[in-house]
């Protein structure tokens, strides 16, 4: 299931409205991504009926609007990507930018046109119909499709609502609009490009709370956490409509007088983007913001399990605004440690533990999964870490106020924190606290401490993205290090430490593409977010964010 965002949409020229109204799509492979672990294809385009006419006027709206494309379900099996090809419509370069989340392959048909709302059981915050889209969002209109998919709200259960099921030809329409919208879109002056995504900025500030709403609504996160991540989505369009007018080249000196060496930074194309429910706005506009600023148009499959997100933020922006190898960019998750040195401020620890393993009950990549804790201090920090669970932590619907754990994404995902928690028991862990699903539903889970955990468990070697906090308890500094780079993953990791040369050994030595020191929560929009070994390639945010959608040219200009 898809949803596919087009930033922005194209103008309305003749290739555009062939690519969009066409009766026939040629035969051919449409897409075919590959990557270690997992594929994705895209089926033969087939040939569809003729769609009603439309009036010429109404095809596309004006030029210059940064808007999206939206398709809302998957035609995907996998989360890795290499290649696309686009037979009809021309040499596109793409840059894949790529999360680890389940996707499920789903074809569907395309017709154009505006439809209707759809009818919407209300969330108990009240959701704001007006921001709710059921359609894919392609070349500036909202796009219907053959069939539909449900929503669920994880906390009750109850249908949501039910969003387009897209499939090849959908993607096809999708990436032709955003190629031809690529066209005019690259050229478009850096302070266009950066007033654009201001006003987006603004746009998502005015309507957090509803956004909020709707985050919680779909992925059962407290309405705290939503409103927060609400902010944090906001602040990478404000930090990349700055970027855009700092996109420098460079002028290098060269050994001839006569020649002078220039390195240009232009943007790359369209960008297809896939995103994970988890953060079902950040990881949009972390992504999105930098493409846009870089001059790039955009193509973004959002998950499945929260759509409506996604639909909201093109919503926004529709009311204001307007055969090779592919470069890919992909945050695939990680199985972070988070060691407490003898040289701990243990209270320091416990605190950073409760902020880093327990936001969005546990379903974050940058969580902690394995707790490493020194012999000297084990006991204490194990004691107070129960308390702390005991005390802070609320299970609920994440609309109630006291909320601060709320439902996981499904039931599958409860199987798992499930299975980590049988495996360990019958191989010699010993519940501290929790253990097993809240009573409050079937998608709840009590917040779990296992202590007495060895590296023969699964919690010790998958990720188990869940309220699940394993401690394995070490001797030495060495051993420490040793336990936390034994994975193929390296995204995030955790350390706390009063002695300064065990930081600067640890920070050092820990293979992973962030660390944390006596600090559980290191994300911000000004600083390098990615990992290193099997968790991705490139790096989102920051300045080095910008990077992964540009292209350096090298330009030697003789005869001076």
């Amino acid at each position: 299931m898809t949803v596919l965002m087009c930033l922005p949409h194209p103008s309305p020229n003749p290739g555009t409205r062939a690519a969009l109204r066409s009766d026939k799509v040629e035969r051919g492979r449409a897409v075919q991504l590959a990557g270690e672990g997992a594929a994705w294809r895209l089926r033969h385009l087939q040939p569809r009926p003729r769609a009603p006419a439309r009036p010429r006027s109404s095809l596309l709206p004006p030029p210059r609007r940064a808007l999206a494309c939206l398709l809302p379900a998957a035609t995907v099996a996998g989360a890795m990507a290499t290649c696309f090809w686009w037979r009809s419509c021309g040499a596109l370069h793409v840059r894949l930018a790529l999360h680890n989340c389940g996707l499920c392959r789903v074809a569907g048909s395309w017709a154009p046109g505006r439809a209707p709302l759809r009818t919407y059981v209300p969330g108990r915050g009240g959701l704001p119909t007006t921001l709710l889209r059921t359609n894919s969002f392609v070349g500036g209109r909202w796009i219907p499709a053959a069939a539909a998919f449900p929503v669920l709200d994880p906390a009750s259960g109850a249908e949501l609502g039910r969003v387009a099921d897209c499939g090849a030809p959908e993607a096809r329409a999708a990436v032709c609009a955003a190629y031809d919208a690529f066209c005019n879109w690259r050229g478009v002056s850096a302070k266009e490009r950066s007033s654009l995504l201001r006003k987006w900025y603004d746009l998502m500030i005015q309507n957090k709370d509803d956004l909020a709403k709707i985050i919680t609504a779909e992925s059962g996160k407290p309405l705290k956490e939503a409103q927060g991540e609400i902010l944090y989505s906001a602040l990478f369009l404000e930090w990349f409509s700055e970027e855009a007018r700092r996109i420098y080249g460079d002028i290098i000196s060269t050994p001839a007088k006569e020649k002078r060496a220039l390195v240009l930074k232009q943007p790359l194309g369209v960008a297809a983007v896939i995103t994970p429910w988890n953060f079902p706005s950040a990881m949009i506009t972390r992504k999105v913001g930098a493409a846009l600023a870089a001059g790039c148009t955009v193509v973004v499959k959002p998950a499945e399990d929260t759509p409506f997100s996604a639909l909201a933020l093109a919503e926004i922006l529709l009311r204001h605004a307007a055969n090779s190898v592919k470069r890919v960019s992909m945050e695939l998750g990680g199985h972070a440690p988070f060691i407490v040195f003898d040289s701990a401020n243990v209270d320091q620890a416990v605190a950073g533990a409760m902020a880093s393993k327990f936001r969005n009950s546990g379903q974050t990549c940058v969580c902690s999964n394995r707790f490493l804790v020194q012999k000297g201090i084990h006991d204490s920090f194990v004691k107070k870490f129960s308390e702390a669970i005991k005390t802070d932590l609320h299970v609920g619907n994440g609309f109630e106020e006291r909320t601060t754990q709320g439902p996981l994404i499904n039931e599958k995902a409860v199987q798992k924190v499930e299975k980590h928690v049988s495996d360990a028991l019958s191989k010699g862990a010993t519940v501290v606290t929790g253990g097993k699903r809240h009573q409050l539903g079937k998608n709840f889970f009590e917040p779990t401490l296992l202590s007495n955990v060895t590296q023969d468990m699964l919690c010790s070697h998958e990720e188990t993205f869940g309220p699940l906090a394993p401690v394995i308890k070490f001797n030495s500094e060495e051993e420490a290090v040793a336990i936390a780079n034994a994975t193929d993953v390296g995204l995030a990791g955790y350390f706390y430490s009063q002695d300064p040369a065990q930081i600067w050994r640890v920070a050092e030595q820990l293979e992973v593409g962030m660390v944390g020191v006596n600090e559980g929560l290191i994300s911000s929009v000004e600083c390098p977010f990615g990992g290193v070994k099997q968790s991705g390639l490139g790096r989102e945010g920051s300045k080095y964010g910008i990077d992964e959608y540009l292209e350096l040219k090298y330009v030697c200009f003789g005869g001076l």
